[in-house]
């Protein structure tokens, strides 16, 4: 039966343990559900037999985690066009942790999608959060030995993959994001260009509900003229603007009568080298509250 404990418990631990779910699912409402099922769960334990109630919280939330995760498996293999992660609209500012902001950014969660559910959720409690081998071994239902090499090949493999990551000032992200907006809206071709990683990539999640490029688009003058079309001031009039802090990287929000979609902008070495447009209104629904992030 709950009690006023479970919950004193429960509650300061609220945004690690979100964070922990989101990281290995990539999806803000389904992270609510599995932490919704997991309180039920946290519920009805004997709190006098937990040594330690965030290593147990962990664990438990983990478990549900992979759980969603392997249920979805097949829906994502069947997705129409780029699957993209959730945008997630960030409440606090996370770019003084390093390691948190990476971990949370697009391009992780990108990457993360290549691993299997059980490298997974391995990296995210290892690498991120630096649970022992023990308390990931519970979790995940597996013996240290293996967890230790599961461990070593997610680390391999994301090593291997990932790019450099140096989180961007709030400062320097909302300047170039700034010029980027007005640029666009204006046709400032020129100006647009100049803000472009020559290598710039666009992608689009649409899950075949809205009209999106269905591939990335690569290359500064063809990520230009997708730019220009979506951002062109007469299509602008009639739509709210408004930035944003998602995945801790400036966003661009765009609604009407409803949300028209969530455009994250990756800046490196200032310039901006990726583009991520989640356009699907399923994955739009938790943009309507920020949420809280730690490790």
């Amino acid at each position: 039966m709950s009690t006023d404990e479970h919950a004193e418990r429960f509650t300061p631990l609220r945004p690690l343990l979100f964070t922990i779910v989101y990281e290995i699912l990539g999806s803000v409402t389904e992270s609510d559900d599995v932490l919704q099922e997991s309180y039920l769960r946290w519920a009805e334990v004997e709190l006098a037999t937990v040594r330690d109630t965030k290593s147990y919280l962990a664990r438990l939330v983990t478990r549900q985690a992979l759980n969603a995760l392997r249920a979805s498996t097949r829906r994502r293999e069947e997705y129409i066009g780029s699957w993209l992660p959730e945008p997630l609209l960030l409440e606090n500012d996370a770019s003084a942790d390093v390691l948190l902001a990476e971990s949370v950014s697009m391009a992780m969660l990108v990457l993360l999608e290549t691993l299997t559910p059980d490298e997974r959720a391995v990296f995210v409690l290892r690498e991120v959060f630096g649970f022992e081998y023990h308390d990931i071994a519970t979790a995940v239902g597996k013996s240290v030995v293996t967890v230790r090499q599961v461990a070593h090949r997610a680390r391999e493999h994301v090593r291997a993959r990932r790019r450099r990551f140096e989180p961007v000032d709030a400062a320097t992200s909302a300047r170039i994001t700034e010029r980027f907006m007005t640029a666009a809206a204006t046709g400032d071709l020129e100006g647009l260009m100049s803000l472009l990683a020559p290598d710039v990539t666009w992608t689009a999640d649409s899950g075949g509900k809205v009209t999106a490029a269905r591939r990335p688009v690569v290359g500064a003058e063809r990520v230009a003229a997708v730019l220009m079309n979506l951002f062109r001031l007469k299509r602008l009039a009639d739509l709210r603007v408004e930035m944003v802090n998602c995945n801790n990287t400036p966003a661009v929000v765009l609604s009407g009568e409803r949300l028209e979609g969530v455009f994250l902008i990756e800046i490196a070495d200032g310039k901006i080298t990726n583009f991520y447009a989640i356009r699907n209104p399923d994955k739009l629904l938790a943009v309507a509250a920020p949420r809280q992030i730690s490790r």
